[in-house]
């Protein structure tokens, strides 16, 4: 049944390719504005690209979040998908099918911009670059995760993308800054198997819970 859901989406997904589009060109455009407005000298760039591509990369998986629920909602086909299948299933491939058009393509973006802010400047082969798409890809799920549960608790509010924002940031924070550290570490040349280790137990840990309680908000929601 979750692979039936999984097709629907994203056969849907196809039909509103200017929606998915819209994140991925907002974290080009954000990381590519960063060497006109502090720097183009290639040690400041590599210096702030974690930071940079990491908080454009959260900010763009936040502006996406308005495609988990909110069209299917508005058009009643949230409710018969509901009584077709059981909430964790419909929660399950939503989040897969998000990471699949949004968290996918950001972690395929990441070594063109980390050209850009010259993340290998000084160093042989593309190592950091490496690094940077394997804590994206160790990251991103748990933010689609995450998101999954903040929009299914605010889906019948108004201005919902407001307190999905409010909810959902201050759980971000943590993967940002362990994103953030394990590139920053490969750079200067320390060990980040720690850091990987932790954004690693933070994605099991929203595997376990966050379909579950994703699904169960979705039911309080659409009641």
């Amino acid at each position: 049944m979750i692979l039936t859901l999984l097709k629907r989406e994203m056969k849907v997904a196809r039909r509103n390719w200017i929606g998915l589009a819209i994140p991925l060109l907002f974290f080009i455009i954000v990381v590519s504005l960063f060497p006109f407005a502090v720097s183009p000298e290639a040690p400041v760039l590599q210096k702030l690209a974690p930071g940079v591509i990491w908080v454009a990369a959260l900010l763009a998986m936040l502006l996406s979040l308005e495609q988990f629920y909110r069209s299917d909602y508005q058009d009643g086909s949230l409710e018969q998908l509901l009584l077709m299948s059981s909430p964790t299933s419909v929660a399950i491939s939503k989040i897969v099918a998000h990471w699949l058009l949004t968290g996918l393509p950001l972690v395929i973006l990441s070594p063109l911009l980390a050209v850009l802010m010259q993340i290998n400047y000084g160093s042989t082969g593309s190592s950091h670059t490496w690094v940077l798409m394997l804590s994206l890809i160790l990251g991103t799920p748990t933010l689609c995760l995450l998101g999954a549960v903040g929009m299914s608790l605010t889906l019948a509010a108004n201005r919902n993308g407001l307190l999905v924002s409010i909810l959902i940031i201050p759980l971000y924070v943590p993967i940002l800054i362990f994103g953030a550290s394990t590139v920053t570490a490969s750079l200067e040349n320390m060990r980040y198997n720690g850091e990987l280790a932790i954004l690693g137990a933070f994605l099991l840990i929203a595997i376990v819970f966050a379909p579950f309680a994703s699904g169960r908000a979705l039911k309080i929601s659409v009641g």
